[in-house]
């Protein structure tokens, strides 16, 4: 569901899947958004979670599986980004109930805030002794998605690029994973057509409401895209990243992504040459890259608190997966020492 203003009907579609008991789960940048939620939710409000934590910490997961279960949720209405709608998920995944719809489980409807495309994925993830843990179940997937272009207005513009980066990963990767097919190309050149259109929108006037529609469409066809074609390389390494040294997730992705592109893209030279198009580049990784620096995210690890003794660390714990180019512990250190530095590819 698109279009501004449209989260004042979160809760019409909460009665319309005949959700008796919604759990209201809310980053502290969206507690706006989930006041009037909350109210317009009357006698199905459920209770609510204020503020959460990125790459879904296991205790933080029980905490808020305990809570629903309390509450007696049939439903968790997710507001905020990536962090929000994972814990939604996380509830999901492993929560029973008698509600009449839904055929026993929790059900997921999410808003989101930022452009992580995680509400159309059902992709999980969870962060426990420094490694984190995804999967894929249809339980998680949400039954409906409101993007209202409004609520992502007030992003601060280096949230955004960031959480475009992340975005523009799901892209990228989408055409060269083994479960790639035209379907998922056509999805994620478009995704990438209107990110890049978006941000560069964005950056000129930060409130600029078409641009920030643009984005939330961009977004969505890069969960699409990534919800058929799967993860490989880059999102596995990020994830490494992620859940053993807590790097903040969507920057990760701006620093690892021109890397793993510079050594996979021209294995799938149709699909480099569409999305070269779409980001109005003759290089792709190079493309990535400056639009990432020129938009002010951070295109190095190193920047992001990441040692060089970790780099070879990472490496190390690496483990070998489905790519275009075999994955040697070579290729997974030279990926990722030149991320480490930043080096334009």
């Amino acid at each position: 569901m698109f279009g501004a203003d449209s989260f004042h009907r979160v809760a019409g579609e909460v009665e319309a899947l005949g959700v008796r008991r919604a759990l209201v789960v809310a980053t502290n940048s969206a507690r706006d958004a989930a006041d009037v939620v909350e109210q317009q939710l009357g006698s199905r409000f459920a209770g609510r979670i204020d503020g959460v934590a990125q790459h879904v910490p296991t205790e933080v997961a029980v905490a808020a599986r305990a809570r629903a279960r309390d509450v007696g949720a049939d439903a968790i209405v997710a507001i905020g980004g990536g962090s929000a709608i994972g814990l939604a998920k996380a509830i999901a995944l492993t929560a029973t109930s008698t509600a009449e719809a839904g055929g026993g489980g929790v059900l997921v409807v999410a808003v989101p805030t930022t452009y992580a495309g995680s509400e159309m994925t059902p992709v999980w993830g969870e962060t426990a002794g420094g490694s984190k843990t995804t999967g894929t179940d249809m339980r998680v997937l949400p039954r409906v998605v409101v993007y209202d272009p409004g609520l992502s207005r007030g992003l601060p513009l280096k949230v955004t690029a960031a959480s475009v980066a992340n975005a523009v990963a799901h892209c990228v990767e989408a055409v060269w994973t083994p479960k790639a097919d035209p379907i998922t190309e056509m999805t994620a050149v478009e995704g990438l057509r209107a990110l890049s259109s978006g941000l560069r929108d964005v950056l000129v006037e930060a409130d600029d409401l078409g641009a920030r529609e643009k984005l939330l469409y961009g977004a969505c066809l890069a969960g699409s895209a990534l919800a058929t074609a799967g993860t490989g390389l880059h999102h596995k390494l990020c994830h490494l990243l992620g859940g053993t040294y807590n790097l903040p997730h969507a920057e990760t992705h701006a620093a690892v992504l021109p890397q793993v592109t510079r050594v996979n893209a021209s294995s799938v030279p149709q699909a480099k040459a569409r999305l070269e198009a779409a980001l109005d580049t003759t290089d792709l990784a190079q493309g990535l890259f400056d639009m990432f620096q020129a938009a002010g995210v951070p295109t190095s690890l190193r920047e992001l608190g990441l040692t060089e003794a970790q780099v070879a660390e990472a490496a190390a714990r690496f483990k070998p997966t489905d790519n275009p180019v075999p994955v040697t512990k070579d290729l997974v250190r030279d990926i990722l020492t030149r991320a480490w530095s930043g080096t334009r590819p």
